[in-house]
């Protein structure tokens, strides 16, 4: 698309891009967390609730069990009992109905028949209530539910026993009504209804939701409810009864159950708050991002522009020392497009002066190399030939002298050759003849190449086998192995006579030269030479391929300049590392296969 051909849109785009992913990301996952974190907190809440209304349940129902059992021991009881006359008995039982503080207290003859009452709610007249109080009159302890008109009463019957004779009963009841929800309410911050039986008995909310709430009983996981106030989540509690032997509702239910609700529309109201703020804090983030990811892009397009334009002109004019105009000082300051104009500036200020600097060291070069292949390396050689042909023109000249003349011009002759041919190697294009090559088998041949001396010193090779074929110019890498080699055992031929010297490490009689090949790394191989000799000054390692430099009275200089040539040509490396007295070591490196256009 045309939009993104232009690098400042592409960066607007791409930041851009990116900060609204990145705020979209980031309200989102906080949408989901704190969402998540509430509807936990709800309904950790809803089962917190629910265990602490069976707990306080319980612990109720059990304390009034226990007021019973004493109550029915008590001897003032027993004889006003043992009497059977309601009006002895009956303020005895409302004074202790209020000491304990239940809903309910009634006293019987050991026949079943209520002798008094007391408390806020009455008896129902119902068959249960007679079976539970019969179950009594039989010794044994009883626990029944006894619902009425508003709720459920939960009863606890014991025996009163006179010695081991039955006098009568004391049952004794805590109502589950609308009174006690309230309580409850304010306890667990929870609507609570109860049921009994499937039908609910008594509830904090509004009594036309009684069957949408039945529906409810018996679902112990937290469910989600729709009535006309809104949304509750809901968990439903069967609360047991703890002692006796139970003595169910008409409908055979032996324990209430216990719903407890919280309204999920208004505990998760204040989430709206919290979507609308952070939706408002995105939309000014992204227009910020979006505002803030132009100027970036500007900023960082303006200087190259800048470039790309004074790079035009130069390649329309071929002038490489033009100028980058300076940013304008009325414009934005921008540091970094200050910085990248003056380095480009100081840059083509180093071309025009390189240029001129080159073009002068170029005449002087080429004067000098000239001057000194002919001052030094033809000359020399010619001087040698003069006094060779003055010898012969001697009168007195002897056959012997003739002899030594002309070999000293036939081997001068040869220096000659060769110096002029090593220049033309230098000087003219190398073209490569490229073909599959052992580099261990050309590496032998160098080896016996540079080892023509019997009397010489002998060079070691160290051959890795398992080298595969390589791809070069065998002859030329053949010549550049020979000059190197040749370099080596001059190297320790000087040392070898010469006198010892402090320092300098001894030339091994048996191996003073090693060539070594190697697997260099996925692709390449590696041809080490090492030698024992006197090795290279540190100010002079820097300039060993140079051409023309020597430290040889009979060198050209151009030996180790050739072999680099070659190496490079074939896409190589070559390489010399040397401490004086430590001897020296060049190390090539080669392609198995070289890079197109070297043949």
């Amino acid at each position: 698309m045309a939009v993104f051909s232009s690098l400042t849109n592409r960066i607007f785009v791409a930041t851009a891009a990116l900060a609204v992913m990145a705020i979209a990301v980031a309200v989102y996952r906080m949408n989901v967390a704190v969402t998540a974190q509430a509807e936990n907190e709800l309904q950790r809440g809803l089962i917190e609730a629910g265990t602490l209304l069976d707990e306080h349940r319980t612990t109720l129902f059990e304390h009034f069990s226990r007021e019973a059992r004493l109550i029915a021991d008590l001897s003032n009881l027993k004889a006003a009992v043992d009497t059977g006359d309601p009006p002895t008995v009956q303020p005895i039982a409302e004074d202790y109905q209020r000491q304990i503080g239940s809903d309910l207290l009634v006293v019987t003859d050991p026949h079943g028949r209520v002798l008094a009452h007391a408390g806020r709610v009455g008896v129902p007249a119902d068959d249960f209530v007679r079976d539970t109080i019969a179950r009594a009159t039989q010794g044994r302890e009883a626990v029944a539910l006894w619902p009425y008109s508003g709720g459920v009463l939960q009863v606890v019957a014991v025996p009163s026993f006179l010695a081991t004779e039955l006098v009568g009963t004391v049952a004794v009841g805590s109502s589950l009504d609308q009174a006690t929800l309230a309580r409850f309410k304010a306890l667990t911050n929870s609507e609570i209804a109860f049921a009994l039986g499937g039908t609910v008995q008594a509830s904090t909310l509004d009594p036309r939701f009684n069957d949408t709430l039945a529906g409810l009983i018996g679902r112990t996981a937290v469910t989600t409810v729709e009535l006309d106030d809104g949304e509750y989540v809901a968990v439903s509690r069967p609360l047991m009864m703890a002692a006796g032997e139970a003595i169910g509702a008409p409908s055979g239910g032996s324990s209430i159950t216990a719903l407890i609700l919280r309204s999920r529309t208004e505990r998760l109201r204040f989430l709206n708050a919290v979507h609308r703020e952070l939706a408002v804090t995105a939309v000014f983030a992204v227009l910020a991002a979006t505002l803030l990811s132009y100027g970036i892009a500007r900023t960082i397009t303006r200087p190259l522009g800048a470039i790309t334009a004074t790079m035009k002109e130069m390649a329309a004019t071929g002038d490489l020392t033009r100028r980058m105009p300076d940013p304008s000082e009325g414009r934005w300051q921008d540091e970094d497009a200050r910085l990248l104009a003056a380095t480009f500036n100081a840059m083509t200020d180093s071309i025009a002066r390189f240029q001129r600097e080159a073009a002068q060291k170029e005449r002087l070069s080429s004067l000098g190399r000239l001057s000194t292949v002919v001052a030094h390396e033809i000359r020399n050689p010619l001087m040698i030939i003069k006094t060779a042909l003055r010898s012969l023109k001697a009168p007195a000249a002897t056959p012997e002298g003739v002899r030594a003349a002309v070999a000293d011009i036939d081997e001068e002759v040869l220096r000659l050759n060769r110096i002029v041919s090593e220049v033309l190697d230098f000087a003219r294009p190398i073209k490569f003849e490229l073909a599959s090559a052992d580099l261990n088998a050309l590496s032998e041949d160098a080896a016996h190449a540079a080892d023509s001396d019997p009397a010489g010193t002998p060079i070691r090779l160290d051959l890795d086998r398992t080298l595969p074929p390589v791809t070069t110019d065998a002859e030329r890498l053949r010549l550049a192995l020979v000059n190197i080699l040749t370099n080596a055992r001059h190297a320790v031929g000087s040392t070898q006579s010469d006198e010892p010297h402090a320092g300098r490490a001894p030339a091994s009689a048996a191996a003073p030269i090693v060539l070594s090949t190697r697997r260099f790394s996925e692709g390449r191989v590696s041809i080490h030479v090492r030698d024992s000799g006197p090795g290279i000054a540190a100010e002079d390692l820097p300039r060993v391929f140079d051409p023309y430099f020597t430290t040889r009275r009979t060198g050209t200089g151009l030996g180790l300049a050739i072999s680099r040539n070659i190496i490079e040509g074939l896409g190589g490396t070559i390489s010399v590392n040397s401490r004086t007295g430590r001897g020296t070591e060049v190390r090539i490196e080669l392609p198995l296969d070289p890079p197109p256009g070297r043949s």
